[in-house]
Formats: structure tokens, C-alpha cells, sequence
């Protein structure tokens, strides 16, 4: 295998059509990642997938089949929301929806039978905040818990390391795998922030207790606070999991600028997570990545660090672009009551 694909993108101009120009999560953040790679020539470096639709059993096996209905049935009678207003419907939601879940899995099957290291599905509409029941949160279908559910079936995985770090709770995904210890998911995310679940205290029920570790960390923190999250936290839990596959729910929401956050983290931050998840994934399961676009809204700072995310898990060597972050100030806690009190919450650290 050589270094130019080792890593690809799941990549379809379809996955424009899902857009509402009113809306932070539009067309417009995806075009903004694929210009970045276009005009730094990058796309040589890259495998790109194109993907087919996910068909309903592959849906179904985490959404029920009544929601799956209710997506197709809202978006052919025209409706403008799937709920009260975050979540928007165009005509062709429904199938862009099936289209982005099928990229998860494109991106996920291409690591898992060997062609590439590691891939990263640009798929939109985001998923991680789908649940199995409904939809939310700009999210119709959960594009990450649709490929991790198939990678157990067809590739008889047992250890998934799932790890979101948008700035929002992965709702979604910790209630498709809460009671499943093939899924080790850990959310590192924003407290107090939408959707409001993620406390430390939810961590797995039945035969996935202690399989579920949520991160809640306060407004305001920066590279520093992320690092050491994934040094006394992340790191030691892939040591005792010692996963199969790491998967990620990549929002970028994170980013200091970004209009719908309040973290600060630079692109410095971006590149040392995904160097954290590059080394754990070399150390137990071969290099073996798949990302998940998920949030990130302020649309060069999300295409810089998804850049930055790529060149990192693929050894580019491309220079960290630098940015001044003011403000660096954890409000409302201290990340380090935080990551104390996780570790006491991590039982499978205590195992």
C-alpha cells in the first residue's frame, strides 16, 4: 500500500443538495473543505469514494423502520422540519439522508477490508445527534451508528472505540450502543450545551455498563484542557478496550471562531487529536480510522481543520497553520474536576 492511499475520503456532489442557505448546517460547508483540498492540490494524496445509498435493512439495523418512514413521509409531503425548527427537510433530505448513511459505511468498509488505513466520510447531513427513534439537531439518519452496527455484522468486529469530539453530546450514538460493550463510546463535548445529555453518571446499562464514558467539560477550554483529556483519559481507556477500530464523530464545532460554541480550541488542538488517535490506532488495531463529518460552522476554520485532521492521519508533514485564541478561560467548572471525576466514573478503568 502506498502513502498516497493509505487515506481517502468518501466524497458525492449530492451531498450538496441537502442545503438551506438560512441554516448554519449547509451546502456551503462542505464546498468550503473540498475548495481548501482542491486548491492546496491535496486531493492527489487522497483516495476518493464515491458512495451508494444505505438500504433500509442497513438503516433499520439502528433506526426503526417507523422513523425511517416518517423521514421519507415528511420530506414527499413538503414539510420544512423534521421538528419544532433545528432540523430542515428539502425534497431531496430523504435520499440525500440514505446517501450520506452510505457513505459512512463506504468509508468503513474500504478500512475494514484492508484497501485504505484509514478514511474519512464527508457525508452530510450530519448524524450523531439521530437517535433511533427520531431525528434531531440538524441530523436525520445517525451516519456513524449505521457503519458501526454493519462492521460488527460483516466484519465481526467486538471492540469499536467511537469517539465524538464535536462540541455536542453524541446523543444519538450513546443511546444506539448504551447497552453494548462492542462499542466503547467516550463524547468529549461542551457542558452546558444542546442537546443537554452527556453526564458523567451515564455510563452504560445492562451487559455496556462502564462501555459509555461521557467528558462533559466547561465553556471556554482550549488546546491544553483537550490534551489532557486524551493523555489521562482517552488513552489509558483504548489500553484496557484495546479496540478493534476507532471511529469518530469529527465535528469541528470545537474551533475557537466558531459561531455555535463556546470552545477554544486552535488548529494546533485539531492536529494533536487526531495525532492521539493515529498513535492509539497504530498501537492496537493496525491504523484502522473512519471518520464521520459531523458539526463545525464557521466555514474556513471547519476546512482548515479538517485539512489539518487528514494531514495528520496521514503523515503529510503540511505545517499547522497558526491563529491567535483569546480568552482561554474555563467558565462554569475546572477541566481538571472534570477529568478527575470521569476517572472515578470509568469503570472499565477500575476492571
Amino acid at each position: 500500500m502506498n502513502s498516497k492511499t493509505e487515506i481517502g475520503i468518501v466524497y458525492h456532489p449530492d451531498f450538496l443538495l441537502h442545503t438551506n442557505r438560512h441554516h448554519p448546517e449547509r451546502k456551503e460547508r462542505l464546498e468550503a473543505i473540498m475548495a481548501l483540498l482542491n486548491s492546496e492540490n491535496l486531493l492527489s494524496r487522497l483516495e476518493q469514494i464515491s458512495p451508494s445509498p444505505a438500504v433500509p435493512e442497513e438503516v433499520t439495523a439502528v433506526h426503526t423502520a417507523q422513523h425511517m418512514a416518517n423521514v421519507r413521509e415528511m420530506v414527499e409531503r413538503g414539510y420544512d422540519f423534521l421538528d419544532g425548527g433545528d432540523t430542515y427537510l428539502t425534497p431531496h433530505s430523504f435520499d440525500v439522508a440514505l446517501l450520506a448513511a452510505g457513505g459512512a459505511l463506504s468509508a468503513m468498509r474500504a478500512v475494514l477490508d484492508g484497501r485504505l488505513r484509514s478514511c474519512f466520510s464527508l457525508g452530510r447531513p450530519p448524524g450523531h445527534h439521530a437517535e433511533p427513534e427520531s431525528g434531531m439537531g440538524f441530523c436525520l439518519f445517525n451516519n456513524g451508528a449505521i457503519a458501526a452496527r454493519a462492521a460488527m455484522k460483516e466484519f465481526g468486529v467486538s471492540r469499536i472505540l467511537f469517539l465524538d469530539w464535536d462540541v455536542h453530546h453524541g446523543n444519538g450514538t450513546q443511546k444506539a450502543f448504551y447497552l453494548d460493550p462492542e462499542v466503547l463510546f467516550v463524547s468529549i463535548h461542551q457542558s452546558p450545551a444542546y442537546p443537554g445529555t452527556g453526564q458523567l453518571y451515564e455510563t452504560g446499562g445492562g451487559r455496556g455498563a462502564g462501555y459509555n464514558v461521557n467528558i462533559p467539560l466547561p465553556t471556554g477550554c482550549g488546546d491544553d484542557a483537550y490534551e489532557a483529556v486524551f493523555q489521562e483519559i482517552i488513552v489509558p481507556l483504548a489500553a484496557a478496550y484495546r479496540p478493534e477500530v476507532v471511529m469518530v464523530s469529527a465535528g469541528h464545532d470545537t474551533y475557537h471562531n466558531d459561531p455555535l460554541a463556546g470552545m477554544l480550541l486552535s488548529f494546533h488542538g485539531f492536529a494533536g487529536m487526531a495525532r492521539r488517535v493515529r498513535e492509539i490506532a497504530e498501537t492496537y488495531c493496525g491504523g484502522r480510522v473512519v471518520l464521520f463529518l459531523e458539526g463545525g460552522y464557521h466555514l474556513q476554520g471547519q476546512a482548515e481543520a479538517v485539512v489539518t485532521v487528514l494531514s495528520e492521519l496521514g503523515k503529510w508533514g503540511r505545517p499547522v497553520k497558526d491563529e491567535e485564541v483569546h480568552g482561554v478561560r474555563p467558565i462554569l467548572g475546572s477541566p481538571r474536576k472534570v477529568i478527575t471525576s470521569v476517572l472515578e466514573h470509568a469503570l472499565l478503568l477500575k476492571k
